[in-house]
């Protein structure tokens, strides 16, 4: 399995199933936090639930109010394992400190498919 070194956001371990978009998300409005379902209208995810699933997008977008979507999505039980972006912005780096996700950015998210099985180890992902 191939190892990819990025930079550590918040620093965990998480195992799940990849669930992969090139479009930014918007947590705020765009991530229902009493489903964990992707509601944004024309988004790529649109409709499938970011729940225990290793969630990789490229960077964060919208407002700052996203960052307590992440926490209420944690509270309800139905935060992703983890998040893997390209460049990891504010909004979702405070998220995921505050609901304690673990976060890696700097990844070439592209060698990552939606299926597949990640291991996220610190500053290292693992497929």
């Amino acid at each position: 399995m191939p190892k990819i070194k990025g930079r550590i956001i918040y620093k965990g371990n998480a195992e799940g199933e990849a669930l992969v978009t090139t479009m930014g998300i918007s947590f705020f409005g765009g991530v229902d936090p009493d489903t964990g379902i992707i509601v944004e209208r024309g988004h790529q995810l649109e409709g499938q639930s970011v729940a225990g699933r290793v969630l990789v997008f490229p960077t964060g977008k919208g407002s700052t109010v996203g960052s307590y979507t992440l926490y209420r999505l944690k509270h309800n039980g139905l935060a992703p394992a983890a998040i893997i972006n390209a460049e990891c912005e504010t909004i979702t780096a405070v998220g995921c400190i505050i609901a304690e996700i673990p976060c890696v950015d700097q990844i070439d998210i592209t060698q990552i498919q939606t299926g597949n099985k990640v291991l996220i180890s610190d500053n290292s992902v693992e497929l």
